[in-house]
């Protein structure tokens, strides 16, 4: 069912439409957990840094559609929020186009940039082969990713955070199984861990199709639906486009870590990327809140509530600082036995250097939390400039604290990167929204204030403000 949040108190809300969400993320993580666990009990420490090293290229590809995809389910939680049943069926018709023409495009560009990129990050000889043979798979996968989570964005814009987490459990289930089928049984290496997710995606996305297109009439699209004005494709671009762009640039910022770590050797590669899964596990909460947040911003937009807006980011945001601190504890407390599931007898240089990055993160968790809070409020409103050049802040900073600081202080240098990262984007966020928000002071001024492209589409299409 869909769910308006439009109406109610933000807390319950929030915490109705993000529990679903958080299960589902966390079954994504740890199946993303036992894939690398299988990889380094299973198949051993070189194949475990290979996918490592591999792993910022997922991201930056994985990123990007996650960001484009959710970007396009703006524009149909606003036509939702406004109670325009057309409209929504026509965004989620302009949606479904430009994800597949996206999804053509950043395939046949990937699939020729895996050897230069891996190069560029300067990959280790002795894992180079592992890392090559896991990334192709994945990129020619493409068209799973975009599936599953443009249908899920949409369900999500709608309300319903349920239904995306029932199939992304089942997905879970069905990668673990095929992982031990290919990697155990077939002897298929790290191109099974591929294989597998790529088939598990698929298959969630295919049942979420079904499954919608039955039970929402607005997935039930009919050819005048497709005939859709130029106005949304404008509006989904200048939406999911910065999103997916700050997806990207973060992503970027990650592979030139990554390549100052690859100089450090296959040891530390393998400890980090472990260090590097336990991070993203605790992550998941506050990366549960940008996408609730997304949701409940565009809503709100769309029924001309400012005001539950102001209300809204308010409670989301103390509880991201609570959610932080609890996750920063997690990190201190037990991050040497989480890390230690990874490898079959892990020497003590692994716990070492996993232990410093998971020290750093713990510190610097407050900031990375409010990144998700405000980059997707603002991105909901329709101010994509500002996220878009935090993202490149981050972007900046990251680098030239992973490319500088380590010819002074060795991985500490690396350790910080990420923290240095979260603050440079964290802290001009935040600016932006508090000097952004004063300017709706009065709700009836929202359609004067907001920037030129958004009121402009909205005024085109009808949105009643």
């Amino acid at each position: 069912m869909t769910n308006d949040m439009t109406q109610g108190k933000p807390l319950q809300l929030f915490l109705s439409f993000s529990i679903p969400l958080l299960i589902g993320n966390m079954f994504q993580q740890l199946y993303s957990m036992v894939d690398t666990i299988i990889v380094g009990k299973f198949l051993g420490e070189k194949a475990l840094a290979g996918v490592g090293s591999a792993g910022s290229m997922v991201f930056l590809i994985g990123g990007f559609l996650i960001g484009l995809t959710s970007g396009f389910a703006v524009l149909v939680a606003q036509r939702f929020g406004a109670k325009d049943d057309a409209g929504v069926k026509k965004a989620i018709a302009s949606n479904i186009i430009l994800s597949g023409i996206f999804t053509v495009l950043t395939t046949l560009v990937m699939m020729q940039l895996v050897q230069p990129l891996l190069h560029m990050m300067k990959t280790p000889d002795d894992v180079f082969v592992y890392a090559s043979d896991y990334i192709t798979v994945i990129y020619a996968g493409i068209f799973t990713q975009v599936g599953y989570n443009m249908f899920a964005g949409i369900l999500r814009a709608l309300g319903d955070s349920k239904t995306p987490l029932y199939f992304l459990i089942i997905s879970c289930i069905l990668n673990i199984i095929l992982d031990i089928v290919f990697i155990l049984q077939l002897d298929m290496g790290v191109a099974g861990v591929a294989y597998a997710t790529n088939v598990s995606q698929g298959i969630s996305a295919i049942l979420c199709l079904i499954y919608s297109y039955k039970k929402f009439d607005a997935f039930k699209l009919k050819k005048e639906d497709f005939n859709v004005p130029k106005d949304y494709y404008k509006m989904h671009i200048c939406t999911g486009f910065p999103m997916a762009l700050q997806f990207s640039i973060t992503a970027i910022g990650i592979m030139t870590v990554q390549g100052a770590i690859n100089s450090f050797g296959s040891t530390v590669v393998a400890a980090y990327t472990a260090a590097s899964k336990v991070v993203q596990l605790v992550m998941q909460p506050v990366i549960t809140y940008g996408v609730a947040v997304a949701t409940y911003v565009g809503q709100n937009l769309g029924a001309g509530r400012i005001d539950r807006i102001k209300e809204g980011v308010k409670v989301i945001t103390k509880v991201s600082v609570v959610t932080s601190v609890i996750a920063a504890t997690i990190l201190i407390l037990f991050g040497k036995p989480l890390v230690g599931m990874f490898l079959e007898n892990p020497r003590d240089e692994i716990f070492v250097y996993s232990q410093e990055v998971l020290l750093y993160a713990a510190i610097f968790y407050v900031p990375l939390g409010q990144i998700f809070v405000y980059r997707n409020a603002l991105q909901a409103m329709g101010q994509s400039f500002m996220p878009m050049m935090a993202g490149f802040f981050e972007l900046v900073a990251r680098a030239l604290a992973a490319n500088t600081l380590p010819a002074f202080i060795g991985f500490t240098g690396i350790c910080l990167s990420d923290p240095i990262a979260w603050l440079s984007a964290s802290i001009p966020l935040f600016l932006y929204y508090q000097r952004y928000m004063k300017r709706l002071e009065i709700p009836q001024d929202v359609e004067a204030t907001l920037s030129e492209e958004t009121t402009n589409t909205m005024a085109e299409t009808g949105q009643a403000i």
